[in-house]
């Protein structure tokens, strides 16, 4: 399985500039949340995958025109086949607008989710908009991490979390991954490609060996190095 993670910017490559066919080898599109919902539709349309996601802190504009064809993950386990995924979206509360937490709010959100986590027995992938504290954030408030994403991580060890937010362009030694324990933490900004070989296109899971998935690994890191400097 493929899957296109994006997210705060969109994508000159796959919309401006779009070429049919570009989107054809995506099984799965993930979004972060701030990115313009006719930008989803398009690419709901065009990938002829589906699309899910979570909002963004500028998203207010998500509750009167949604992404058409579009399926908002927020507060739920998302099956698709036999991969999980967990929608968090929303930013740390610093302004007082729509899908802004404190960390109460994002703790008490986790917990709400207890039974739906254990019910589905863990999760592969938590899509969220914020990034985890001290992982890819930064200090000022509205781009500080959750917190309360730490013990999620530790108690469900999931292969990804994705996530927005932090545009790489605010530093140019800005990290596209970073691990936590057993997670990858991917920032989506404006695309990112991850590759699930244990996966096949419609989510379900196939053998695979350890070693393959360990070589799928090595190149999903070296793509964060060659992107980095994308736009």
């Amino acid at each position: 399985m493929r899957i296109l993670v994006v997210a705060d910017e969109e994508c000159r490559y796959f919309w401006d500039y779009y070429q049919p066919g570009r989107l054809k080898e995506f099984d799965l599109i993930l979004s972060c949340g701030d990115l313009k919902p006719e930008y989803l539709s398009f690419l709901v349309t065009m990938a002829r995958a589906p699309v899910l996601y979570v909002h963004g802190n500028h998203d207010g504009r998500y509750e009167t025109n949604p992404p058409e064809g579009c399926e908002c993950i927020e507060d739920m386990v998302y099956r698709y086949g036999d991969l999980r995924i967990l929608g968090l979206g929303g930013c740390r509360l610093y302004s007082g607008g729509p899908y802004q937490y404190t960390e109460q709010q994002m703790r008490r959100r986790i917990r709400k989710l207890r039974f739906k986590l254990w019910r589905s027995k863990g999760v592969d992938i938590v899509l969220t908009h914020s990034p985890v504290r001290d992982y890819g954030d930064d200090d000022d408030l509205p781009h500080r991490g959750f917190e309360a994403f730490w013990p999620l991580l530790e108690a469900y060890r999931p292969q990804y979390l994705c996530h927005g937010h932090v545009h790489m362009n605010y530093g140019h030694d800005r990290p596209r991954v970073v691990r936590y324990g057993e997670t990858d933490l991917v920032n989506g900004y404006e695309r990112y490609v991850i590759d699930l070989p244990e996966f096949d296109k419609y989510g379900k899971r196939i053998p695979i060996t350890a070693q393959t998935v360990a070589e799928v690994h090595r190149i999903n890191r070296e793509q964060e190095k060659a992107m980095t400097g994308d736009t």
